[in-house]
This record gives structure tokens, C-alpha cells and sequence, in this order.
């Protein structure tokens, strides 16, 4: 089961704290998965492994603008929030979670199921997107060609990075919507300077009106459900989700997290903590 709650927008600092109060309710088995779905006022975000040079604006300027910033635990480089993008925040215990072959699924294939998930979403407005070896999150192709080795031509339309702590992941996806793109150039997104970005309101052009944040939130919770195989349901508010949450009865699950992360989780995501036991 995941539970999706589209909240409308949210200061990025609540964000921070309503994930971490849902990460500890699906912790403690009071809570299915999550899917949080949002919308931010303007934010830089850096994660674990970033590079403060990716961020090209000054503190006078940010500061004028009225532009945020928070250091953070996901992983990946500086990012962008802001009106017209809608982000989410899976709060996903993997141990719930299987592969198409039937494996436990990690933190590696739960990011490729978040970017099929986008993928297909993009598909549903006519808009083809895919994967750049080596780099995370979604993307258009130029000329229609298939996205097996980056140029540099490649546009991104969603950018990916979580955070993982004992099975439970955070963070997560910002998907361009209607974002306005002149605000990219205050960083280097991601840290990619060869890449533009772009929005799915540029991509689809004038070929059709886009449906409201809050229908397309609908669209992207249908899509998360299809990839991972789970039955979605609407929460009508967070409150109906806190007080369902202190009603059920804590389920501890089995404490199986691998003693080491794979080498392969840690280069790609820059972020997974360690696990312990205690």
C-alpha cells in the first residue's frame, strides 16, 4: 500500500520535519509507505556530497530574491525548488519492496523505479524522456535519439536523490512542471555544467493546457503505484494520516539490513547511511 498526500505548497524547512516524523511512523510499522507531494517556495538545496561553487548567485542576490538554502542528507549536488515544480518525498520502507524478479529491492533499483515511474508520466503527456548512463534522474532526448551515452545535448526534466537510513528512505524527486527555468541559473544543477534543464510546460509547447499541480500530483501517485506494484489511496489530510498512525499498532519488522551498504550504492547516491544494531 502507498498512502499519497498532496499537501500544496510547503516551506521547505516544515518539509524537512514532516519527513522526518513520517519516516519514524513507517519505521515503527504505524504508517504504510508514503508518498508526499508538494510544491516549495524558492530553495537551494545541497546535498551530502555537494560543491558550494555550483551555487553561482550571490548571498546579496539569493537574499534579494528571497532564495533559501539548506545543507541536507540526500545525495547529489545542489538543486532548485521553487513554484510550478512538484516534488516528492517516497517515505518507503525497501523491505516492503520487490523487484520485478522478485528480489528484495535496494536503494540503486528504488531510484530507477522512481525514474521509470517519471518516465512513464512523461509518456502519458507525450513527452519522450529517459536515463543518461552514469547520471541520475530523467531526461529529454534531442532528435529523438536514445539516451545510451550523454552528449551534452540532453535536457533534465526531474532530478533525483535520496537518503536511506535503515530501510527507510527520504527525500526524493523534483519534477519541472511549469517551473521557470531562469532561476536554474543561480547554480549548476545537480553539478552538471553541460546539461540544460528543462520543464515539461517547454516540452509539450503549445500542443495542450497542463492540468492543475495537484492533478498532475494525482497522475505522478497512479505512476509510483504501477512501477512498485502497490495499491495507491488518497489521504484526504495530514491529520487523517497522524491520527490513522497513532491508532495502529507499532509492527517492528526483522532486523535483516546488510551490516555494510554496496560500494555501488554509495557511488551513485553519495548518501546512504550506514546501517547499525543495537
Amino acid at each position: 500500500m502507498i498512502q499519497t498526500l498532496y499537501l500544496g505548497r510547503v516551506d521547505y524547512r516544515e518539509g524537512l520535519r514532516l519527513q522526518a516524523e513520517i519516516s519514524a511512523l513507517v519505521a515503527e510499522g504505524r504508517a504504510q509507505n508514503v508518498l508526499l507531494l508538494l510544491e516549495h517556495p524558492p530553495v537551494l538545496t545541497l546535498g551530502r556530497n555537494a560543491d558550494r561553487n555550483n551555487i553561482l548567485a550571490s548571498a546579496e542576490l539569493l537574499a534579494q530574491r528571497s532564495v533559501a538554502v539548506h545543507e541536507i542528507n540526500r545525495g547529489g549536488d545542489v538543486t532548485y525548488h521553487g513554484p510550478g515544480q512538484l516534488v516528492g518525498y517516497p517515505i518507503f520502507d525497501l523491505r516492503t519492496l520487490r523487484t520485478p524478479s522478485g528480489n528484495r529491492m535496494g536503494p540503486v533499483d528504488f531510484v530507477r523505479g522512481m525514474e521509470e515511474a517519471l518516465i512513464r508520466l512523461c509518456d502519458g503527456f507525450g513527452v519522450r524522456a529517459g536515463r543518461i548512463r552514469g547520471l541520475t534522474g530523467v531526461w529529454c532526448p534531442v532528435d529523438g535519439s536514445l539516451l545510451v551515452d550523454s552528449e551534452g545535448k540532453e535536457r533534465k526534466i526531474a532530478a533525483i536523490g535520496i537518503h536511506v537510513a535503515r530501510g527507510i528512505t527520504s527525500h526524493g524527486f523534483a519534477f519541472n512542471i511549469k517551473t521557470d527555468l531562469r532561476d536554474f541559473d543561480l547554480i549548476i544543477p545537480c553539478g552538471i555544467a553541460d546539461h540544460a534543464v528543462t520543464s515539461l510546460e517547454q516540452e509539450v509547447g503549445g500542443s495542450m493546457d497542463l492540468p492543475s499541480l495537484a492533478a498532475i500530483a494525482d497522475q505522478t501517485a497512479r505512476s509510483f503505484g504501477q512501477v512498485f506494484g502497490e495499491q495507491v489511496l488518497a489521504v484526504e489530510s495530514l491529520e487523517a494520516l497522524c491520527a490513522q498512525a497513532e491508532s495502529a499498532q507499532p509492527q517492528f519488522p526483522a532486523e535483516d539490513t546488510p551490516m555494510q551498504v554496496p560500494a555501488e550504492v554509495e557511488r551513485l547516491m553519495g548518501c546512504v547511511e550506514r546501517p547499525s544494531r543495537a
